[in-house]
């Protein structure tokens, strides 16, 4: 702990929320058997047919968990300001809270227009973040297509590559939109304002109730993402 309380980030955090780190934890190590789950869930028998793009699915969700804890995370602000010359645009998110819906401490305030400023700067990182993981995630599962069926001549046209460029806007889009919504809430409301005001004295509770809360919205995540991606037609269900 005294080693990420150098790093501003995670400082601003820590002072925030003492269970930033279990919360980070839960999210990474839950996080795979719950995207697993869902996509068994959405695929069923062919499960096993669609490994590969269930492969996809997993590794760019594993890779932006941490992101998707991190940036919505409630914050202590300890940021120093900005230039002179910094822009309008820059000092207005610099202004806004790390969560739209966190609770302002004393002294502080957020309009309303900064709360969406939040919402709206969060978005854009997510988008980021979810095109570039999953331009990886998809060139490692087009490699492990083309690499069976070079193996297994029975599995010639079985599943197809899976498109690079549309999947990782299309997810960007997803991460942006979708995950940077339900965890702002997660976070900002249904933790912050709602369990932990009533558990401050019982963390064992509050860790739990925030296991089961972050876990099923892990899980229901990977369930719209399935759908949102048969949606737009860049999965195909065989």
């Amino acid at each position: 702990m005294r080693w990420l309380m150098q790093f501003g980030g995670f400082r601003e955090r820590l002072l925030a929320d003492d269970l930033f780190m279990a919360k980070l934890a839960m999210e990474c190590g839950v996080g795979i058997f719950t995207k697993t789950a869902a996509e068994y869930e959405r695929r069923r028998e062919n499960f096993f047919n669609e490994l590969e793009v269930v492969f996809a699915d997993v590794a760019m969700a594993i890779i932006v968990d941490f992101m998707l804890v991190y940036l919505p995370a409630p914050t202590v602000s300890l940021r120093p300001p900005l230039a002179l010359t910094a822009g309008g645009i820059s000092k207005f998110f610099h202004n806004c809270p790390d969560n739209a819906f966190q609770v302002a401490l004393s002294g502080t305030s957020y309009t309303l227009l900064q709360r969406l400023g939040a919402i709206t700067r969060n978005g854009a990182k997510l988008f980021a973040v979810g095109t570039t993981s999953s331009l990886v995630g998809t060139a490692i599962t087009n490699a492990f297509i083309k690499a069976r069926k070079a193996v297994d001549q029975n599995s010639e046209g079985e599943v197809e590559t899976v498109p690079i460029v549309s999947t990782s806007v299309a997810y960007g889009v997803y991460m942006a939109v979708s995950s940077n919504l339900r965890y702002q809430i997660v976070a900002g409301v249904i933790e912050q304002r709602l369990l932990e005001p009533m558990l401050h004295q019982h963390k064992l509770a509050l860790s739990a109730l925030c296991f089961a809360v972050r876990t099923g919205n892990t899980f229901l995540g990977s369930l719209l993402w399935v759908d949102y991606a048969r949606l737009i037609g860049i999965q195909k269900s065989h």
